[in-house]
Formats: C-alpha cells, sequence, structure tokens
C-alpha cells in the first residue's frame, strides 16, 4: 500500500502542474484581454484535455486494484501522466511571438497534439491492463471502440487541415467524453 500512496502523490503533483498549466494559460485572457486573441477551436480543446485529466485521475483510483507494484509499472504511470502535461504545453506555449493568435498556433502544431493524444489513448490500454487481466477484461465493448475509434479520429485530425472538421471533431471529443464520463461514474 506504500506504494500505492507514493506513486498516488506523483500523479497529483504532474497532473496537478498539467491543470495549472491549463489554468495559467487560460486565465491570462481576463488578466489581459486583448493581447492574445482567443481561438474557440483551441479553447475548446482545451477544455476537452481539462476533461480528460481530471477523468484520468478519477480513473488511476483503481491503481489501489495491483497489489504488487514493478519498476516497469511505475515508470509506465509516470510517463503516461507526462503525456498530459505536453498536451497542456503544446496548447499553451510560453509565447506567441512567432504567430498571429491561438489559430496559427493551433494548426501549426496540431500534428503534435494529435499525435500525443492518440498515443495517451494507446496508452490508456496499457494503464488499463497494468490494473490486472480481470480489469481489462471488464472494459469490454465500448472502452476499446472508444480508445480506437479516437486514434483514428487523432490521425485524420493530422491529415485533414479543414476547419469545419476540426471544429466538428472537438466538439465531438467533448461531448462524447462527457457522456462517458456521466455514464461510466454516475450508474450505481
Amino acid at each position: 500500500m506504500e506504494e500505492f500512496i507514493h506513486i498516488k502523490s506523483i500523479i497529483g503533483i504532474i497532473l496537478g502542474l498539467s491543470l495549472t498549466h491549463l489554468i495559467k494559460g487560460s486565465v491570462i485572457f481576463i488578466q489581459h484581454p486583448g493581447r492574445k486573441k482567443i481561438y474557440f477551436v483551441h479553447s475548446l480543446w482545451v477544455f476537452y484535455v481539462f476533461l480528460l485529466i481530471i477523468h484520468f485521475w478519477w480513473w488511476e483510483f483503481n491503481l489501489k486494484l495491483i497489489t504488487e507494484w514493478y519498476f516497469a509499472d511505475y515508470f509506465f504511470i509516470i510517463s503516461y501522466i507526462l503525456v498530459f502535461y505536453l498536451l497542456c504545453a503544446i496548447l499553451y506555449p510560453d509565447d506567441l511571438i512567432d504567430y498571429e493568435g491561438y489559430e496559427d498556433y493551433f494548426y501549426s502544431r496540431k500534428n503534435w497534439f494529435f499525435a500525443i493524444l492518440a498515443i495517451s489513448f494507446g496508452a490508456d490500454m496499457i494503464d488499463t491492463a497494468i490494473k490486472g487481466g480481470n480489469y481489462f477484461l471488464y472494459n469490454r465493448g465500448e472502452y476499446y471502440i472508444r480508445i480506437i475509434s479516437h486514434i483514428l479520429l487523432c490521425l485524420l485530425g493530422i491529415k485533414i487541415h479543414n476547419k469545419v472538421f476540426h471544429v466538428v471533431l472537438v466538439v465531438l471529443f467533448i461531448v462524447y467524453e462527457l457522456s462517458y464520463i456521466l455514464r461510466l461514474f454516475n450508474v450505481e
């Protein structure tokens, strides 16, 4: 149980830094309105990543199911949560000097964003498997369809440059994630 408490602490620190990065990046629009131009697609992806982090943090409560920890498991979990920080850092760079605003920036970095987002979904399956065979098998049907479809949609996000597609994509991701969270965690 000591390993779980230690790992839970590390997870909390890294995810806390991720959320801090998102909040700090978002609050700039309130602190200095007009200094940086808001792009609604970018803002929706920020909200989506916020949802993913909150969902992940809750989901990781199931790490308590692991009775014996190995360094490889620990290394994987830490690497996996660093992916969330990478997503946050990509969404909010240190500066936008080379860009006209978040719209220009987002489309110039969308390949990185979607590649890392796809990696996060693949890592989710490994994370689920680490929790044990019974837990992995429990997540049938929708879980696997969700992972595969999200990876494929991320690959499409890399290939397709149409802005309407990106609006529809982020809205679909948010609506589905909210639905998934509500159905997964609000069932008695």
